[in-house]
């Protein structure tokens, strides 16, 4: 009777640290409520979507962690990647994201060009510079600036301003989750918080889903 009455102790025991070891998150703290959620490209499926600039330096170290983080997702978790555009100057970045991505180009070289600005100091300015880093990959420089030029980006372009707009981005990188829930480092704690901060999120969507 004793050593079940003491089997029973640590069966609880080990309960309860297992629901001490899951994380909680509080709507507030760790991560924000969207007062206006907005639609998702895909309803059927979970959306997170990285708002991010190549400018920034934040983002450049959040990259690496958050393509992991992609690679391990299920099937029902739509990753998204959104370059912002703030200013003037962040335009021709955020071009050549969109025309990269057009051309078949966006994965091989989407960390290149960060490695390229942060790591060799690289001056890509203008769309010239962009036609000539591209180049390495194979793509048509006249190609190139047609399609960064083209209609196509430009209404992507109208289109991330207006989700950067209406979910209320105020630095990169921030993740947004399905719409409703904005995930940025300040208020995770970290790049690595802001990953299991969207892992609770997900699953709590999830939930809510099934």
């Amino acid at each position: 009777m004793r050593v079940f009455v003491a089997l029973i102790g640590i069966l609880f025991s080990l309960v309860a640290c297992a629901q001490d070891a899951t994380p909680t998150y509080e709507e507030g703290k760790e991560y924000t409520e969207i007062a206006e959620p907005v639609r998702t490209d895909d309803a059927d499926k979970i959306e997170v979507r990285e708002m991010f600039a190549y400018t920034c330096g934040h983002c450049f170290r959040f990259d690496p962690l958050f393509h992991e983080w992609s690679e391990k997702q299920a099937d029902d978790v739509n990753v998204i990647q959104t370059p912002v555009v703030w200013a003037t100057q962040m335009e021709p970045y955020a071009r050549a994201f969109y025309t990269a991505k057009a051309m078949g180009v966006l994965d091989e070289a989407h960390m290149d060009l960060f490695n390229a600005l942060h790591i060799q100091k690289a001056r890509i300015l203008n769309v010239d510079d962009f036609a000539e880093f591209y180049s390495q990959y194979g793509v048509d420089k006249d190609k190139f600036t047609k399609t960064f030029e083209s209609f196509g980006v430009d209404s992507q372009l109208r289109q991330g301003d207006a989700k950067a707009r209406a979910y209320g981005i105020s630095g990169t990188p921030e993740l947004v989750i399905d719409g409703r829930y904005r995930v940025s480092a300040s208020g995770a704690g970290g790049h690595h918080e802001m990953l299991q901060v969207a892992d609770y999120l997900v699953e709590k969507i999830r939930a809510e889903k099934n």
